[in-house]
């Protein structure tokens, strides 16, 4: 009798083996669907297509560069509108991703850095996975400052305020 319960156990250890090349398959399946749904928004916005804006929730959120840039779907629309009207918005290309999600895969969240007309951008988002395809929730751009001028920088910036306080 003791044979069955160890045969078991092996039948067992090696089903959960066998299981787990096929999930780490299935994941790098879904992180090449994230990674093509991201690239694919991103070159949305070189070409100026409308289905860039389609790709971001109702109630999504997108934070450029500017601490006054912090807006809705919507709202982002109506600033790129003359960007997207004259054919010349913005071209972003990723030079790195790393993507994650949730055990359900519902919600997948991402960092990139990004070949930008800036220079080297980074940003991160969160993605909800809606069965059809994804919707991005939030994105928020940052540029890649060099600590070494940061210093600079930050009394560039606190100049600048220091005028718009003035006028």
């Amino acid at each position: 009798m003791k044979p069955l319960p160890a045969l078991a156990a092996s039948v067992v250890l090696m089903c959960a083996a066998a299981a787990a090349p096929a999930q780490q398959s299935d994941a790098a399946a879904f992180t090449r669907q994230v990674n093509a749904f991201v690239d694919g928004w991103h070159d949305d916005a070189a070409h100026t297509r409308p289905a860039y804006f389609d790709k971001i929730a109702p109630q999504g959120v997108y934070i450029g560069t500017d601490k006054n840039e912090v807006w809705t779907r919507d709202q982002f629309k109506a600033w790129a509108k003359p960007y997207f009207d004259s054919k010349k918005a913005w071209s972003f290309t990723a030079q790195k991703r790393n993507v994650y999600f949730s055990p359900d895969r519902k919600y997948v969240w991402f960092d990139e850095q990004l070949n930008t007309q800036m220079g080297t951008c980074q940003a991160s988002g969160v993605l909800r996975n809606t069965g059809k395809g994804f919707l991005i929730e939030h994105y928020q751009l940052s540029l890649a400052v060099p600590n070494e001028l940061v210093d600079g920088f930050a009394k560039q910036i606190a100049e600048q305020e220091a005028k718009g306080k003035a006028n």
